[in-house]
């Protein structure tokens, strides 16, 4: 890309590790110090910074940033009007999306929308908990909430609407989750303008590549093994495939290679049924990226 450097917006808070670990998986090291909101990256051709996820639509709307990376759920919330290029499902803690649930103590007689008719709603997306009141005709008050949203019922508010990927927060305060308000994933956005400009747009769309690569790799690795010919067919029973194994000639024309990518969630499953199938020399090793 030649001429102006890409800027792009890197989310600050409780994004910010998992987002930097995304990028170093896909190839770009950012340095960030102590103190500083303008990070150093290994790319001549990109100028990084942080934002907090909340703001971020917004200075991308406005050409402030080219482009950045933020929750679906905060350009809903702020209105902005961006373009949303991809999907990028990691989150602070799993690779997973987000829902914005309606939440009220174990006790509270609230069970669906309609019975917070003249309640008090706590929460940070007002403009979400609202267009959700609206859906069933409910008026309520929804106050913004700064943090610690858990803590406000059932003294300062009927309900909350807050943010959730396991729900762990919400049973250790002894709170019931009635309804999902909205389903998020972390997105890349544009600047409409800068998604006009050819560089530009070439530069994100290969930047999403790669992030998607590192993504797709996370939950995966890769086997490789030997089986005898005869043997073949019941190895290959027992092995999933993203598509199917590669099988590759051996010096012994009696026996193949067989390499293939699978969840690492399965391998312990999948190790012992592959021994009993007759493969040998098997071989599990890290992935950085899949391109698919």
């Amino acid at each position: 890309m030649s001429g102006e450097k890409l800027k792009l917006g890197i989310p600050k808070g409780s994004l910010q590790e998992a987002t930097i670990d995304l990028f170093a998986r896909a190839g770009w090291k950012i340095t960030l110090g102590a103190r500083s909101y303008v990070p150093t990256i290994d790319d001549p051709e990109i100028e990084c910074l942080m934002v907090r996820a909340q703001e971020m639509a917004r200075y991308v709307e406005t050409g402030a940033l080219d482009a950045g990376i933020t929750g679906h759920d905060w350009v809903v919330e702020t209105g902005a009007e961006v373009e949303e290029l991809a999907e990028l499902v990691y989150a602070k803690q799993r690779l997973a999306r987000v829902r914005w649930v309606l939440a009220v103590p174990e006790d509270s007689a609230i069970r669906d929308a309609r019975d917070l008719e003249g309640k008090v709603i706590a929460t940070e997306v007002v403009r979400i908990t609202e267009n959700y009141l609206k859906k069933f005709g409910v008026k309520a008050r929804v106050e913004f909430s700064w943090g610690a949203t858990e803590v406000k019922v059932p003294q300062l508010a009927d309900a909350i609407v807050e943010v959730t990927e396991t729900g762990s927060s919400l049973r250790a305060n002894r709170l019931r989750v009635v309804d999902t308000v909205l389903e998020s994933a972390t997105v890349f956005i544009m600047n409409r303008k800068a998604a006009a400009d050819a560089a530009k747009r070439e530069k994100v769309e290969n930047l999403i590549l790669m992030l998607q690569g590192a993504i797709a790799a996370a939950s995966r690795v890769g086997l490789l093994l030997n089986v005898h010919r005869n043997d073949l067919e019941g190895v290959l029973g027992v092995l999933p495939a993203l598509k199917k194994p590669t099988i590759s000639a051996l010096s012994d024309p009696d026996w193949v290679a067989i390499n293939t990518i699978i969840e690492e969630a399965v391998v312990r499953q999948i190790l012992p049924k592959l021994k009993a199938a007759k493969a040998e020399g098997i071989v599990e090793y890290p992935l950085n990226k899949i391109v698919l």
